[in-house]
């Protein structure tokens, strides 16, 4: 019984998000999803089930202005636009939920860039 690549990145993000619910103690999640040619992150309220802040590099302003959403820069990018979207919210604390990705290339940066726009985790 074969078992795709996305399933096995579900299984990973859902062990992932397990740790994350017992360990966070109700912090708002800064949610990343990543596919070959885009990137996107998302800060959810878990309790209330909504999202309060979301960046993607798929939205029309970013494509305006980048060539492509699937490089390191592009993911930078994305998480300086999450961090200022998310002070405007009035987010400052989150627990980072890589989604079962390995936290290295895009979705480092992603995070990197969030904290260097203000947000901690």
């Amino acid at each position: 019984m074969a078992v795709n690549p996305v399933q096995k990145r579900q299984r990973r993000a859902g062990r992932t998000r397990a740790q994350l619910a017992r360990k966070s103690n109700g912090k708002l999640r800064l949610s990343v999803f990543r596919s070959s040619k885009n990137i996107a992150a998302q800060i959810i309220d878990d309790r209330a089930g909504k999202t309060l802040a979301a960046a993607s590099s798929i939205e029309k302003d970013f494509r305006d202005a980048n060539s492509s959403g699937s490089n390191v820069d592009a993911a930078a990018k994305v998480g300086a636009l999450l961090a200022e979207r998310a002070k405007k919210a009035g987010v400052e604390e989150v627990v980072f939920d890589r989604g079962g990705y390995i936290f290295h290339g895009r979705v480092k940066a992603l995070a990197d860039a969030a904290r260097e726009g203000g947000l901690k985790f």
